[in-house]
């Protein structure tokens, strides 16, 4: 059971913002929802959010949810996890990324510049933090240094929703169940506490 529910109606101009996750997931998620109950806080949310997933050339949207898939699976946000494997398809990543994201060090589908990104995602995504000086160059080495802040955008935005969700066991949509069932139960994804 969610620590707090989610509302099914609220401010006029958050329902608006929230039309955002219709492209993104398909529905609005229940963790928006929740956030609702204190309208100002959904509203920073969502503006944030379309920020940070604004795509601004190299880092990709589907890049950005694979990065934002691997910074939840880091911190183990079941609820993240859906939301984030299920909006990297929506946003066309790669079937061979879906299906190996977790051999991306090795994996042909991944370019190394995707490499990186993605080891900095597992990096900054772990207490105490992994990034390194030897990290650093590598990043540096890919990408520039607006994009840099892309990235870690969207890895600190996912760990504000992977507290907020994990912390709430917000429950997941029938969607994002599906998107993990299909996608993640081999590497042992489940449910959990989000039903």
């Amino acid at each position: 059971m969610p620590l707090v529910t989610p509302l099914q109606e609220t401010d006029a101009e958050v329902i608006e913002l929230a039309k955002f996750f219709n492209e993104t997931l398909g529905f609005c998620p229940n963790s928006v929802l929740t956030m609702m109950r204190r309208p100002k806080i959904a509203t920073a949310f969502i503006n944030l959010n379309m920020a940070v997933m604004d795509n601004k050339g190299r880092v990709t949207s589907a890049l950005k949810r694979l990065i934002a898939y691997v910074s939840s699976n880091v911190t183990g946000c079941r609820y993240c996890q859906a939301h984030t494997i299920r909006a990297a398809e929506r946003y066309e990543a790669e079937q061979l990324q879906l299906d190996n994201i977790w051999e991306y060090r090795t994996h042909n589908a991944f370019t190394d510049a995707e490499r990186v990104a993605l080891d900095f995602s597992v990096a900054a995504s772990t207490i105490p933090n992994g990034v390194d000086d030897e990290l650093n160059q590598r990043l540096h080495s890919h990408w520039d240094e607006g994009e840099i802040v892309e990235i870690l955008g969207v890895i600190s935005l996912f760990g504000y929703l992977n507290r907020w969700n994990d912390s709430m066991a917000t429950t997941l949509e029938e969607g994002a169940i599906n998107s993990g069932d299909s996608l993640l139960s081999l590497q042992g994804w489940e449910v959990g506490k989000h039903t």
